[in-house]
């Protein structure tokens, strides 16, 4: 599997699905929600919210609007209180690689969930969505490339260190 880490704007990646850090309730508001709603549409957040709510840590995936993905593959790495640990970061991270592979997807592109408004650390965070990638079992002809599009080249650079362990 290859894994590419950079620094960007989510909404570009050259992916078939990318990934939403997410509230359980799946309203889309500001940071990678707000960026992902205003390039791809309002149909997003309309199909998102009418999925939910979802349990923290799962994911689930909507059609992707007017971006040039197939879908939004919607992470819940918090709750209604916006706060996230690794363990939700973990948990959603491998949620959202298992909607990947039902969807027979051979690319995904994610965001640092949780760094945003949930607090965590982009260190923690690097460890714990490297651990979910390290412990995922991808069917053969499923995901070949997952993306970590970072905002920030700081930022960048210490996940790039992180999985370079």
């Amino acid at each position: 599997m290859q894994i590419n880490i950079y620094n960007g704007d989510i909404t570009e990646a050259e992916t078939e699905a990318i990934v939403n850090a997410a509230n359980n309730h799946l309203w889309m508001g500001a940071g990678v929600a707000g960026a992902i709603k205003r390039k791809g549409g309002q149909e997003i957040q309309d199909e998102a919210v009418a999925l939910g709510p979802i349990e923290v840590g799962q994911a689930v995936a909507t059609g992707a609007g007017k971006l040039p993905h197939k879908y939004v593959i919607h992470a819940a790495g918090m709750g209604q209180d916006l706060q996230t640990d690794e363990d939700k970061v973990y948990r959603s991270t491998l949620a959202s690689l298992n909607v990947a592979r039902e969807l027979k997807l051979k690319s995904i592109a994610f965001p640092a969930i949780g760094t945003g408004v949930g607090g965590l650390s982009i260190s923690d965070c690097a460890r714990c969505m490297k651990k979910a990638v390290d412990e995922f079992d991808a069917d053969p002809g499923t995901i070949s490339e997952i993306h970590f599009v970072i905002f920030g080249e700081k930022d960048t650079t210490v996940f790039k260190r992180v999985f370079e362990k």
